[in-house]
């Protein structure tokens, strides 16, 4: 495998990755050239929105090639394109073999949520002090526990399912986890004590997903689409972001049953005020925590 690695203006990345790819790089990757210095530039965006920018100001756009002479070739042909002449070669150098599977599974260790509270990889044992575990292994749907807005969430799961762990009472009741992902958020409901969970997702992947998780984890999920969703809710859960939360406010408190919670989650600090004046004709939204720049925001009808 080689790399054909190139520093590319801002203005020139989308038609040198759309070039790569003409010229059949089997994968291309756009990283800032400037990440970890003074110099480096944060870029967020949300799904199914235009992405803010094409690049960064300085960016490195990295083309992988099975062979040095494909890698080379391809060089050849944007050297001489027009639009090349504001960029320039770094590398073309080959990776050494590794065991891939081994090394992106280095990358997943045991994430602890509380310190009886832990995600551990199928590949890891738990430690000795954990309690309560969910076995997720990374894949097509988000939530692996190691989001900011995933580990607040299932604090909140944590703290709430066992306040009533000792009584009658159920701390959660019935819960709907919207937009489930991995299914992260209503397995943890259920293993901390949920009477019922219905976890839902417009996402088939996000479906089959959380299917096989709550298997893995030997916990009963009522899983599906949108669609499945009746009555109302003791805890309504909804991680996504804050653009399709707005958009869902209506919809998502009219599941909250009387007594019930309101979780949400996917908000950056600076998103709050907005996210307070689109409830704002339902709820009073309330942060009730934060972490590396985001927050939970939860409500009680």
């Amino acid at each position: 495998m080689f790399e054909l690695s190139l520093m590319c203006p801002e203005h020139r990345v989308e038609t040198l990755c759309d070039a790569l790819e003409a010229l059949d790089a089997l994968s291309v990757s756009v990283e800032d050239a400037d990440a970890q210095t003074d110099a480096e530039q944060a870029l967020f965006g949300e799904p199914g929105m235009p992405a803010p920018k094409a690049g960064w100001q300085r960016s490195r756009v990295v083309a992988l090639y099975e062979s040095q002479a494909l890698a080379r070739n391809a060089l050849a042909l944007l050297q001489a394109q027009d639009f090349f002449a504001d960029c320039a070669v770094l590398t073309v150098q080959e990776l050494p073999e590794q065991d891939w599977v081994r090394l992106t599974q280095s990358q997943f260790t045991p994430v602890d949520i509380t310190p009886e509270f832990w995600i551990v990889p199928t590949w890891h044992e738990p430690p000795a002090q954990a309690r309560t575990i969910i076995r997720l292994d990374p894949g097509l749907a988000f939530g692996t526990g190691t989001h900011p807005t995933t580990r607040m969430c299932l604090r909140w799961i944590a703290q709430h399912g066992r306040a009533h762990s000792n009584s009658t009472e159920n701390g959660l009741g019935r819960v709907l986890d919207y937009g489930c992902g991995s299914g992260i958020l209503a397995i943890g409901a259920a293993k901390h004590g949920a009477a019922h969970v219905d976890a839902v997702d417009i996402d088939d992947a996000a479906v089959q997903s959380t299917l096989l998780n709550a298997q893995a984890n030997q916990v009963t999920l009522n899983v599906g689409l949108p669609v499945i969703v009746t009555g109302a809710y003791q805890t309504v859960l909804a991680n996504i972001l804050a653009t399709p939360l707005k958009v869902l406010a209506p919809l998502l408190w009219s599941r909250v049953a009387a007594g019930g919670t309101l979780v949400l989650a996917g908000i950056l600090e600076r998103q709050a005020d907005e996210l307070k004046a689109a409830y704002a004709p339902y709820c009073q939204l309330c942060v009730s925590d934060q972490e590396d720049g985001w927050i939970l925001m939860t409500a009680m009808r």
